[in-house]
């Protein structure tokens, strides 16, 4: 069986680009046409077993080779690599450009071009990436605005970004596009919310007008000792609502929340629980029922009205 060809260190893992590599020695032409290497994109290639773990760090990296001088990894491919998880499988990076650069726009890339301030753009292990503040300003500005709400309320929840720095710095940008969008962003961006459908679910039911509702409220029990921490809560009333993401059905998670949710009831409150189906296909019913409780609370807490 022949050997295996040795892989040059500085290829092994890493995106590359073929020609500089070409030019320094490190691999062929030839070599770069055959099993051991995938070409990514127009001279971006990278061994098989790197993009057998293939990424969207990874084709960040290899969309940053092409980059000009001036444009920043951007957008949802930014959040993502500032620890926010925005994306839908396969997306495309996302890229600022200045209006004045030039760039062929290869597959599986998203282009924005606008104005680029200098300190717009910071290195982000290597990579030219828009600022947390740049990176929430755009996406808080980018319709629908439920996806604006998600994308800041997790840059704040990571602490990327803090809200008064953010309104601060749509303050000095006077007359952008969106704008107006943004600020709708602010008025109900939420740090304490810690997943995007958490923030879909509260969206819902303040936009129903069921607010203001406290997220991440601690419950404590006639003595003062913590219960359990909900996701949404109407103190006053004790009623919560909570998300159930995929891990609480894993065994251990779900004996958790059993004895969670029995102490919580222990202490006198309404816990109402939903799923990404009842955000997402079943909204009306799902108001409906946190609706009702709310009802039922205020009747027992105002039984003469």
């Amino acid at each position: 069986m022949p050997a295996r060809a040795r892989v040059p260190r500085r290829l092994a893992f890493l995106p590359f680009r073929g020609s500089r590599a070409v030019a320094e020695g490190l691999i062929t032409w030839s070599m770069l046409r055959g099993p051991a290497w995938r070409r990514l994109l127009p001279d971006v290639y990278v061994h098989r077993d790197g993009f057998r773990a293939a990424d969207h760090r990874m084709w960040c990296d290899a969309v940053a080779l092409l980059l000009p001088p001036g444009a920043a990894i951007a957008g949802a491919s930014a959040a993502y690599l500032w620890g926010a998880d925005l994306l839908g499988r396969d997306a495309p990076v996302s890229v600022l450009l200045p209006r004045t650069a030039r760039m062929r726009v290869p597959p599986r890339v998203r282009v924005t071009r606008s104005a680029v301030a200098a300190g717009d753009v910071t290195r982000f292990g290597g990579l030219p990436v828009t600022t947390g503040l740049r990176t929430a300003f755009d996406l808080g500005r980018q319709a629908p605005r439920t996806d604006a709400v998600v994308a800041v309320d997790a840059l704040l929840h990571r602490r990327v970004v803090r809200l008064p720095g953010l309104a601060a710095y749509a303050d000095e940008h006077h007359g952008w596009p969106g704008l107006p969008l943004l600020r709708q962003v602010l008025a109900v961006a939420e740090p304490l919310c810690e997943s995007p459908m958490e923030t879909r679910l509260r969206l819902l039911l303040l936009d129903a007008g069921l607010g203001p509702v406290t997220a991440q409220h601690d419950v404590l029990d006639a003595r003062g000792r913590f219960v359990g921490r909900v996701d949404l809560a109407w103190p006053a009333l004790r009623v919560a609502v909570e998300y159930d993401g995929d891990h609480h059905r894993e065994r251990a998670h779900f004996r958790q929340d059993v004895a969670r949710l029995n102490a919580l009831r222990a202490a006198g409150w309404l816990v109402l629980r939903f799923t990404a189906d009842d955000v997402l296909r079943h909204p009306a019913r799902t108001v409906a029922l946190v609706a009702g409780a709310l009802r039922e609370r205020q009747t027992q807490h105002n039984p003469s009205h």
